[in-house]
């Protein structure tokens, strides 16, 4: 075993009582107003714990079954980071790391950390995979859940319910940095939709789960979207969180408990909501197709 494959997620705890030290990673050590720590770990409690690392996990062993090389799985900003994981690997003969990023987009920022571990261990090389986000099964995969969500929507109103493509925001001063998240994401959302307005559906973008931060955010946030949508005549909307590859907090929490609150009030009555794609066969074939094409350069 010479090879094996570190998958990087967000990273999240498993406890409430880790919350604190959490908040803290987020915030590169600025302190956490008492305000904001009831409502993260309110809304931890609320949903009975974030699902992420175990469904990165489970991505994990489904990609590990296809392409036969050990695959494990670090976070960012949490538990297992990557400098606990990659001495492990290098005591059973691993000398080439395959990084791989369970975010398509700003693949970077998940690189660094892997980088930075390996530096410790001079004898390890590593593969970064570029940004992914136009792998065609993972459209596939996205499409996939869309159909699946409206499946729930009667046939006779079916292609008359707005469709909107998520993703998480972030600070515009990022992308004014330089970080190409904002333009990759885009790309993919229209990749997406396009395959959705050749069905006769309209598909939109909107960036959810604005922080706490008063500094501006990308938009638009689902608030102006679902009035935009209202104001249009509409009277439903399917949300699909296409920026999100696991369930978390961002879809259990802000999609399932107050984006259905927010659509009511901008007068959208009936809201349906597209599952993320976890660790369904056709994502599997995504993130298999990506390792792999590392593994043949």
């Amino acid at each position: 075993m010479s090879t094996a494959v570190l998958v990087s997620c967000h990273g999240t705890v498993s406890r409430t009582a880790d919350i604190p030290a959490f908040l803290n990673n987020i915030r590169r050590g600025r302190p956490t107003p008492p305000e904001l720590l009831a409502e993260v770990t309110h809304r931890f409690e609320v949903i009975g714990g974030s699902p992420l690392m175990v469904i990165t996990e489970a991505q994990a062993r489904a990609l590990e079954a296809r392409i036969g090389i050990p695959v494990v799985v670090s976070g960012r900003l949490w538990h297992p980071y990557p400098s606990e994981v990659l001495p492990g690997l290098v005591a059973k003969g691993v000398r080439t790391i395959v990084s791989l990023p369970l975010a398509p987009q700003s693949v970077d920022v998940y690189h660094g950390p892997v980088r930075e571990a390996a530096a410790s261990h001079p004898e390890l090389s590593i593969r970064a995979v570029p940004a992914w986000g136009m792998e065609p099964a993972l459209i596939d995969a996205f499409v996939e859940t869309i159909d699946e969500a409206l499946a729930a929507v009667p046939e006779a109103e079916r292609t008359a319910v707005p469709i909107v493509l998520s993703a998480h925001s972030l600070p515009r001063r990022v992308i004014a940095m330089g970080d190409k998240y904002e333009a990759q994401f885009r790309e993919m959302a229209a990749a997406v939709a396009a395959r959705l307005e050749a069905r006769g559906f309209s598909a939109r973008i909107a960036f959810q789960s604005q922080g706490a931060s008063a500094e501006p955010w990308l938009g638009p946030d689902l608030a102006e979207t679902f009035a935009d949508l209202a104001a249009q005549g509409a009277t439903s909307v399917l949300v699909a969180p296409i920026g999100f590859l696991a369930e978390h907090v961002e879809t259990l929490y802000d999609l399932d408990i107050e984006a259905p609150k927010i659509a009511a009030k901008a007068g959208l009555g009936r809201f349906y909501r597209a599952k993320a794609v976890c660790d369904r066969p056709r994502f599997v074939d995504a993130i298999e197709a990506v390792v792999r094409r590392e593994l043949d350069r």
